[in-house]
């Protein structure tokens, strides 16, 4: 049992979890207020084409395309000597997102063409209130602007097919298919010539519809998250997975005070399709910070290589809750219950990159921080998803571990975890960054 101080901060730490969910549509967004965040604790950003300056204490992040961000706490001792300690997540989620020529006309309506985003859950977008978020490219005289937007009221919808339509739904699932069923409903076409699209991202711009050039954006839902349960001891939103991960990774950097080892936090986009991306956890963008970092606190010739050897990364993603509706899902030895602590995830195949060292070494970290904790292991017959955890450990050479508070329903639209576990895992990762 938690104390009642231990429920009530869980329980305000779930409700800043939902506000930046809610706040955070797009990896675009999501970076935005991160660093929001860390300049209001006194972080500075850094530039990639600028020289750093960087000393012990030091306190600072960088943006790799608007979509990842790495932030960190510089050591009193030299990377070298006293390594790094890393959490990493990522700022996407799967979902739709708009083709750049999105707007379909026939049959008297207005559609939005869409491709489909690593591996949601299509049936989850249908009959919901959709809008539209991400980042738009506005033309400024003779260069080029990014700029966010959130089309947050219910916009568009992908409308079912009755049941009178569609008699074997219920027994054999809905299936959209993706190029002719997964367009979003707009309007009626009047018979304009005009997008009502471009008309809508320029109102919301303050723009002529002539100045946007190009766009990032993706379906959102419009519904805000919320607790439930009987007493309010679950959340449900979108994109659970993994900005969970995320808001604990931060709220863990910020309250490092002042470590012998170099403390990190590293955000990453597009892990959904499988990182391998400029700004992906399979780029040069963590070789590269981690090296200018080293290099900036004096390191020279194996220094770098040194720190690395001496360093543990921790990948934070969201882990399979024990759905009881479902039983035949999962490996009988290993059910997670919600609120029942982070998961410590293992895969020989090196899907996730547990090893019995970085095991014990998380373990020791939920010990010192009063934390429980489960092990997790996917069915041995079934496909089993992946991380940033094994890319980082393949890519640098750090010993890894990788974990996840359990959910349910990952990658639906409308997605449930725990309100103790996200506090938990913070709390976990705080004392890795903050103690090692």
């Amino acid at each position: 049992m938690n104390s009642p101080d231990a429920d009530l901060a869980a329980r305000e730490h779930a409700c800043d979890l939902l506000q930046f969910i809610d706040a955070s549509p797009s990896p675009w967004h999501v970076v935005s207020n991160l660093a929001r965040r860390l300049e209001g604790a006194g972080y500075r950003e850094l530039q990639e084409c600028d020289d750093w300056v960087v000393r012990p204490g030091g306190r600072h992040y960088v943006i790799r395309g608007g979509s990842s961000l790495i932030a960190f706490v510089a050591g009193a001792a030299a990377p070298a000597h006293a390594g790094f300690r890393l959490a990493g997540a990522h700022t996407d989620s799967p979902g739709l997102r708009l083709k750049p020529r999105a707007l379909i006309r026939g049959g008297g309506l207005l559609r939005l063409g869409v491709e489909v985003y690593g591996g949601p859950i299509l049936a989850t977008f249908s009959d919901r209130d959709l809008g539209l978020a991400g980042r738009v490219q506005v033309r400024s005289g003779r260069s080029f602007e990014a700029r966010l937007v959130h089309l947050d009221q219910p916009l568009a919808r992908i409308a079912n097919l009755a049941i009178h339509m569609n008699r074997e739904v219920n027994e054999q699932g809905l299936k959209l298919h993706r190029q002719h069923e997964l367009p979003l409903l707009l309007a009626l076409d009047g018979g304009a010539v005009d997008d009502p699209l471009d008309t809508l991202l320029a109102q919301q711009l303050g723009v002529p519809a002539g100045q946007i050039v190009a766009w990032d954006l993706m379906v959102c839902d419009t519904q805000p998250g919320s607790l439930w349960g009987a007493r309010q001891e679950f959340i449900a939103a979108s994109r659970i997975d993994n900005l969970a991960s995320t808001h604990a990774a931060l709220g863990a950097l910020l309250g490092v005070e002042q470590p012998a080892h170099t403390a990190v936090a590293a955000f990453f986009d597009h892990e959904e399709v499988g990182s391998a991306s400029s700004v992906g956890a399979a780029g040069s963008l963590f070789e590269d910070v981690l090296a200018r970092v080293a290099a900036a606190l004096g390191a020279h010739g194996s220094d770098a290589a040194r720190a690395r050897a001496r360093s543990v990364f921790i990948s934070a993603d969201m882990a399979h809750a024990w759905n009881p509706g479902f039983p035949a899902a999962y490996e009988p030895q290993h059910h997670l219950m919600v609120n029942g602590g982070p998961a410590i995830k293992h895969n020989v195949s090196q899907r996730y990159a547990s090893e019995s060292a970085s095991v014990a070494r998380f373990i020791g970290w939920c010990e010192a921080a009063g934390v429980p904790f489960q092990s997790y292991v996917h069915r041995s017959e079934l496909g089993c998803g992946s991380t940033i955890g094994p890319l980082v450990a393949s890519r640098l050479g750090i010993a890894t571990v990788d974990v996840g508070a359990p959910m349910w329903a990952m990658h639906s639209v409308r997605e449930s975890a725990g309100v103790l576990d996200s506090w938990w895992m913070g709390k976990a990762l705080a004392q890795a960054l903050q103690y090692g």
